[in-house]
């Protein structure tokens, strides 16, 4: 884990790449039928890629791998926010957060926060839905913000943790 700046941009290139490490087992190995839908939250399957586009009323309904992980409570990606910066700038610091998943959930529908809850000793805890989505609230975060930036994530695994931290 680092949180020096070059170190972090090293770490953050090789997590980029994770995708292309690691096939995320929520995505299956067969391809879909076309056209597919989501019959959760409407997203469609469309030339290999989910998409927000309306799908056609004949469409196969399934579930996206994002409600997938949603209804299985498993998280590809999970953000810890911790210091006292944080409490003391929470609704602006969360804004961002919103404003950075509504901006990648637009181009990218399968990228989801899947909750927020309250952690121990006033810490933020996030998953999502996506790996790259906690990588990019944290990358938000700091380059808004600053603090320590610090990335874990397992060879082997479609895995990524990430902890945002700000202390005055």
């Amino acid at each position: 884990m680092s949180t020096h700046r070059f170190e972090h941009h090293e770490q953050a290139f090789q997590i980029r790449n994770l995708r292309e490490l690691q096939h995320d087992p929520y995505h299956g190995q067969e391809k879909l039928a076309e056209p597919s839908a989501c019959a959760q939250c409407g997203a469609s399957y469309h030339k290999g890629r989910w998409t927000w586009q309306k799908a056609d009323s004949y469409a196969v309904l399934k579930l996206c791998p994002a409600c997938r992980r949603i209804k299985d409570r498993c998280p590809a990606g999970f953000l810890t926010i911790g210091g006292d910066f944080y409490r003391q700038h929470e609704p602006e610091i969360n804004h961002l957060i919103v404003n950075v998943e509504m901006k990648e959930k637009a181009e990218h529908p399968l990228k989801r926060v899947i909750e927020t809850h309250q952690a121990a000793e006033g810490q933020t805890c996030m998953t999502f839905t996506d790996p790259q989505l906690a990588r990019a609230v944290g990358e938000a975060l700091y380059d808004a913000y600053k603090g320590e930036l610090k990335f874990d994530y397992q060879p082997g695994e479609f895995l990524l943790r990430v902890w945002w931290t700000r202390w005055s």
